[in-house]
């Protein structure tokens, strides 16, 4: 191969142009909605209805958000996507000293029933699909939806939506984790369990690669680690005794749309077709549903830059549409301002424009797979296709997802992609806009969004209220009965549920477990 031959970002050679003859799978494609589904998991794709357009969204107190929840709804999202507060993802209570200084400033703030109450109040949970982007403290924040969905008359096979629960990608890139692999993946077999009984429209996880991307990974990279963690949470689950055909319908995915446009498109059609193969192949699915990969997509959040950040419009516009050729089933588009603060309204709405557009104005829902055929596209595909399968075969022998977790594998490879990015960027080996090529002297800056300082002081003041109002022998009795569950292989969730229902809160259930099982050490 020639040495100046041109790559792409995963490393992938780049003809100058491409053939029939550079696609050995291009020649016989099949049709969309038809096994290995790489063009597509429906044969009518957008044709229907376009994808779900869920912006994600949280701040403040649960009043606040349910404000931006209804503006968002009113100007024409059809799913939500909530975004919590980092003490919130850590099990922390608003008014545990550990959260102080972070309470509400990247999410909203949940640490009961009744702050779930508020944040769907006046939004009917049998009729809006909910996305709910948390891990280490997913069993509760799902406890808590279902019960406050209890109270609307709403019952849990009536919802529809989805947890994300995966906590493997915490350790590997993003670090909202709270307990040892081995409690944790425990944690999420559980509530496989115990929603493949009562929670049928309900995706149990949302194994997300995005957050993988986000930390520095390749394209390549986000598909690979993404896939190993998948399988490995099929196989906790399978340790539960379910069957594959019961887990396999509602995994769901979540991936990046990054800025190289073509490699994008290529990465979602071949991750389709890997994932059908490693259930059918590896798992013996016998059920369709089960092997269809589906996926909710958000525009890549590290590559909107602070710097003239108009510019962000263009790059989520770009990144959208490739997630939309790509066949993503619900999307998220970042407003341009997310690398200055948390969005205002007016961003948020050019956000959410954006795909109205793209679905509304472009033809782009016409018809399915538009660039299936294309040389360029199967060959970028095929090659996708192959290098995540080098991948996953090294994992296999280094003793699978959790171990590579363990021994620092995954986030080793991390490091050195993002590393060389950052070396190719600071040499100017790659172009960012604004950054290091075609910058200007800034003089004005947009408005920014800003969280009310006052926040914490109120959700101290309630959670004190909540305390000494509720039954506390009959709450005391609850954690009990849970701190002796996490001894056994008893299902956590009926007893978290019920814990939920008595108002005692996340961190009061987090710190029981954590006096069984440990905190996690990464470092």
């Amino acid at each position: 191969m020639d040495d100046k031959m041109k790559k792409n970002p995963s490393g992938i050679p780049l003809k100058s142009f491409y053939t029939e003859n550079d696609s050995k799978s291009g020649a016989n494609l099949g049709e969309p909605g038809s096994f290995p589904f790489t063009r597509g998991v429906y044969p009518t794709m957008y044709s229907g209805r376009p994808w779900t357009m869920r912006q994600y969204a949280g701040f403040g107190t649960a009043e606040e958000t349910n404000e931006r929840f209804k503006y968002l709804l009113k100007n024409g999202q059809t799913g939500l996507s909530v975004a919590f507060d980092l003490p919130t993802q850590l099990g922390l209570d608003s008014d545990d000293a550990l959260a102080c200084g972070e309470v509400g400033k990247v999410g909203v703030a949940v640490s009961s029933l009744s702050d779930m109450m508020q944040l769907f109040d006046g939004i009917p949970l049998d009729q809006v699909s909910t996305s709910m982007t948390i891990n280490a403290s997913s069993m509760i924040i799902l406890a808590m939806y279902i019960t406050a969905a209890k109270k609307q008359g709403v019952s849990m096979d009536k919802l529809s939506g989805t947890i994300q629960n995966d906590i493997l990608k915490e350790y590997t890139a993003r670090g909202n984790y709270i307990f040892p692999p081995e409690p944790s993946m425990r944690l999420t077999a559980d509530i496989f369990e115990f929603c493949s009984k009562n929670l049928p429209k309900w995706n149990t996880i949302s194994i997300s690669g995005y957050h993988i991307r986000e930390a520095g990974s390749t394209a390549v990279q986000e598909l690979a680690f993404t896939f190993a963690d998948a399988i490995a949470y099929v196989e906790y689950g399978l340790k539960k005794g379910l069957n594959i055909d019961a887990i396999g319908p509602r995994l769901s995915f979540f991936f990046n749309a990054h800025n190289n446009f073509f490699e994008e498109i290529a990465k979602f059609r071949a991750a389709r077709r890997i994932w059908a193969h490693i259930m059918k192949e590896r798992f013996k699915a016998k059920e369709e549903k089960s092997m269809m990969l589906r996926f909710h997509t958000q525009t890549a959040g590290s590559m909107l830059t602070a710097q003239q950040p108009q510019n962000n419009i263009v790059r989520v516009a770009l990144q959208a549409l490739s997630a939309v050729l790509g066949g993503t089933q619900s999307l998220h588009t970042n407003s341009y301002d997310e690398a200055l603060a948390l969005p205002t309204e007016d961003s948020v709405r050019i956000a959410l424009r954006t795909q109205q557009i793209i679905a509304f104005e472009t033809g782009i829902c016409d018809v399915s797979d538009p660039l299936g055929g294309s040389y360029y596209i199967e060959n970028l595909t095929d090659e996708i296709e192959k290098k995540t399968k080098e991948y996953l075969d090294k994992i296999d022998n280094l003793g699978g997802a959790v171990k590579c977790v363990e021994t620092g594998y995954f986030k080793n490879e991390i490091h050195s992609a993002a590393y060389q990015y950052q070396k190719d960027v600071e040499s100017g080996k790659s172009v960012v806009v604004g950054l290091n090529k075609f910058t200007i002297n800034e003089n004005v800056k947009p408005s920014l969004m800003k969280i009310d300082s006052s926040v914490e002081k109120k959700r101290v003041d309630k959670l004190s209220s909540i305390r000494s109002s509720r039954d506390n022998k009959k709450a005391d009795e609850i954690l009990k009965r849970i701190a002796s569950a996490c001894s056994t292989d008893e299902n956590l969730f009926p007893l978290v549920l019920e814990a939920v229902e008595a108002d005692v809160t996340m961190g009061e259930i987090i710190k029981i477990m954590k006096s069984k099982w440990g905190v996690f050490d990464n470092d």
